[in-house]
C-alpha cells in the first residue's frame, strides 16, 4: 500500500532564517509600548522552554518516531487516515465519526518528514515559549487547539472535496506569530524565561507599528510565493499555504479573546 503524500503545514517564516535571525531581519529600536521597556523575541534563551511547549514538541517527536520506526506502512496509512485532516471528511459525503472532529486538531501533531518536524519545532520553541509564559498552560493549549482547528477550516474552504491529508503544526505556529505581532514583539522577564509584555495592541496601532507591519507583510509575501510553488521542502510534499493563512488570521484576532490584555508585573502601556 502506498503512502499518501500529504499537504504539509510548514512554518513559512523559516525562509527568513536563511537571511539571519528574526531579530536581525526585523530590528526595531523605537516601536515599543508607550512607557514600557522590552527586549526583542530573538534574545530569549534557546532552551528555556515553557512546559506546555516542551510537551507539544515531545508528543510531535514521539508520534513521528512511532510512525517512522514502529508502524508498518499499512498501519501508518491507517493512522494518517484517522488523525490527519482530510477535507472530504467534512464535505458530508462520508458518515460522521469521532475522527471527523478530532482530526481538525490531531493533524497538527503529524508531520511529513524529519525536516518538516524540525523546522516547525524550532519555530514553536521561538514563538510558543514567550506566548505560553504570557498566557499560562491552559490558555496556551486552548489557543493551540483552537487555531489549529481554524487553520484546517480555512484550508477546507479551498479544498472541500480533497482526499489528500493535511499534516503539520505550522497552522497553529502561524497563529503564534500573529499573536507576537499583536504584542509588538515586546517581551519582558518571566523568572528565567521571557514572556510577551504589555497589552494586546489594537489594530490601529499594529498597522502603525514598524516591526509588526513589516513582519506581517513579509509573512504574507512568503506564503503567497509558496502558494505559487516557488518554495518547497525537498521531500516531495506541497506546502499548505492556505492553512498557514487561516492559522495566522485566527491567531491575529483570537489573541484578543484568549490572551490577557494585561499581565501581572507589566508596566501600564
Amino acid at each position: 500500500m502506498r503512502r499518501m503524500r500529504p499537504r504539509i503545514c510548514l512554518a513559512a517564516s523559516s525562509w527568513i532564517a536563511e537571511k539571519g535571525s528574526m531579530t536581525d531581519t526585523l530590528r526595531d529600536d523605537t516601536d515599543k509600548h508607550p512607557g514600557q521597556r522590552g527586549q526583542s523575541l530573538g534574545r530569549e534563551p534557546v532552551f528555556n522552554l515553557h512546559f506546555s511547549v516542551l510537551v507539544i514538541i515531545v508528543v510531535c517527536t514521539f508520534v513521528h518516531l512511532i510512525r517512522m520506526y514502529a508502524l508498518s506502512e499499512e498501519a501508518d496509512f491507517a493512522l494518517v487516515v484517522r488523525l490527519a485532516f482530510i477535507p472530504a471528511r467534512w464535505s458530508g459525503i462520508y458518515s460522521i465519526d469521532p475522527y471527523t472532529f478530532i482530526s481538525g486538531i490531531t493533524y497538527s501533531l503529524l508531520h511529513g518528514g524529519w525536516g518538516h518536524l524540525a523546522i516547525n519545532m524550532i519555530w514553536l520553541a521561538a514563538f510558543g515559549t514567550p506566548l505560553a509564559n504570557r498566557m499560562g498552560t491552559m490558555r496556551f493549549l486552548l489557543f493551540w487547539a483552537t487555531t489549529a482547528f481554524c487553520s484546517a477550516a480555512f484550508f477546507f474552504l479551498f479544498h472541500a472535496a480533497s482526499h489528500v491529508p493535511l499534516v503539520g503544526a505550522s497552522g497553529a505556529i502561524s497563529a503564534m506569530m500573529a499573536a507576537a505581532a499583536r504584542f509588538g514583539f515586546v517581551t519582558t522577564k518571566a523568572g528565567r524565561a521571557r514572556k510577551f509584555a504589555g497589552p494586546v495592541l489594537p489594530l490601529t496601532l499594529v498597522l502603525r507599528h514598524r516591526m509588526a507591519i513589516t513582519f506581517i507583510l513579509l509573512w504574507f509575501a512568503i506564503n503567497l510565493v509558496a502558494g505559487f510553488g516557488f518554495l518547497g521542502t525537498g521531500e516531495g510534499n506541497q506546502i499548505a499555504w492556505e492553512a498557514h493563512i487561516g492559522g495566522f488570521l485566527s491567531g491575529f484576532f483570537l489573541i484578543q479573546l484568549l490572551g490577557e490584555k494585561k499581565y501581572p508585573g507589566d508596566k501600564p502601556g
